[in-house]
């Protein structure tokens, strides 16, 4: 079994919060060695965001860190000085990837941009991750979580409502589903450009626009626009949702007819269902008022494995909505063991999900925790570099690294 499907591929990572760290993550999980550039004075927002164990506000046990940055080397780098470019330039001369997260032309002011850095290192990949691409009048803009998911349709029907709500406020996906998907979609891009140089010899520039990211995935709505001139609102024409059972939530999406089906025979066949008006899905949506109360009285009377298993038996796409709790401790990823223990030199031992595949040759596996700040300067700057201690200390005291 060889070591890992990445051995000997370097990264470099010059990134904050979720997207970019989260391409370099999965790089990272692959078994590429990844270095992950800091801010000197307090590095990764990510640090000071929770949760954290026991509520307990700390920089170096930060979960949402912690778990973006499992499988790095992390030192502090200061590119905006001279000595600390001169210091970038060294790191990105012998890697194959660079990730970076930096608003469109600030990397070229600081002399670390692809053209610059390609000279040296004609094979070199730079993935650029931003909000709206590298060109475009919003370019340079700023976006957050928030934002992003509203530039981009996901906001206009991503959740079935519970109940018909037109003229409601649109509602976002929780946490940071979109800078995810964006940090796949970069990962994705490195991979094939890093194969596409293997054949070719040369490194190329990858442009990764967050809004298109999700863009892409929207294929709903926007196909919809496309096709009828329409947008659609947040008022539900399907029956189902959103549904209260006895002991939570569950979600039921049925548009097909053989779906519907299915439904009928899980809630024991009742007469009402078998009205003709009821027989197709256009009459079934314009019948929704009457019908949508009837399916959330059946749902009240169960609870949510009893409705997930009557469903499933009958071929109706219903799910309970599980907890993080209920996920942790949930049969089927435990038994793939797709959570594992991972010990952090401070915060200690905890559960972390792993990867969503399962490589034969090449399985996932925690060779590192999330680097301190600045934990592994003397090993890079050093041992790699060929800095002295008494350098470092210098580059310490001046703001360097």
């Amino acid at each position: 079994m060889t070591e890992s499907a990445l051995a000997g591929v370097r990264v470099l990572e010059y990134c904050d919060m979720v997207a970019g760290p989260y391409c370099g993550k999965l790089l990272a999980d692959l078994g590429a060695e990844s270095i992950k550039i800091e801010a000197p004075c307090g590095g990764d927002r990510a640090r000071r965001l929770g949760p954290f164990p026991d509520d307990v506000p700390h920089p170096e046990k930060s979960g949402f860190f912690l778990y973006l940055n499992t499988n790095k080397l992390g030192v502090t780098l200061d590119p905006a000085t001279d000595t600390g470019r001169r210091i970038f330039r060294q790191l990105a001369k012998d890697i194959d990837i660079l990730i970076e997260d930096q608003t469109p032309g600030r990397m070229r002011d600081l002399g670390i941009d692809y053209d610059a850095l390609a000279a040296v290192n004609p094979g070199l990949i730079v993935v650029s991750v931003t909000p709206f691409g590298q060109s475009g009048p919003y370019a340079e803009s700023n976006c957050y979580t928030l934002n992003l998911h509203h530039v981009s349709a996901h906001t206009t029907q991503f959740f079935i409502a519970r109940f018909d709500e037109p003229g409601r406020e649109p509602v976002p996906p929780g946490g940071y589903t979109g800078e995810y998907d964006s940090g796949v979609n970069a990962a994705v891009a490195a991979m094939a450009a890093l194969f596409a140089r293997d054949l070719t010899g040369e490194g190329q520039s990858i442009d990764v626009s967050k809004q298109e990211s999700l863009l892409g995935l929207e294929r709903v709505d926007i196909s919809r626009f496309a096709d009828g001139g329409g947008s659609a609102s947040r008022m539900n024409m399907q029956i189902g949702g959103l549904m209260e059972c006895k002991d939570g939530y569950a979600i039921l999406t049925m548009p097909q007819d053989h779906q519907w089906e299915g439904l009928v025979k899980a809630m024991g066949d009742p007469e009402w269902t078998h009205r003709e008006e009821y027989a197709t899905e256009m009459g079934r949506a314009q019948h929704r008022a009457e019908i949508q109360p009837l399916v959330e009285e059946w749902a009240a009377g169960h609870t949510k494995d009893e409705l997930y298993h009557a469903a499933q038996k009958n071929g109706v796409p219903l799910a309970p909505i599980r907890s993080t709790e209920d996920i942790l401790n949930w049969e089927q990823p435990r038994s793939r063991g797709f959570f594992q223990e991972v010990e952090h030199p401070l915060a200690g031992a905890f559960l972390y999900p792993t990867a969503a595949y399962n490589m034969s040759e090449t399985p996932w596996q925690a060779r590192r925790p999330a680097p301190l700040l600045g934990q592994h300067n003397e090993e890079v700057y050093c041992e790699r570099l060929g800095y002295s201690r008494e350098e470092l200390v210098r580059l310490r005291a001046t703001g360097v690294i």
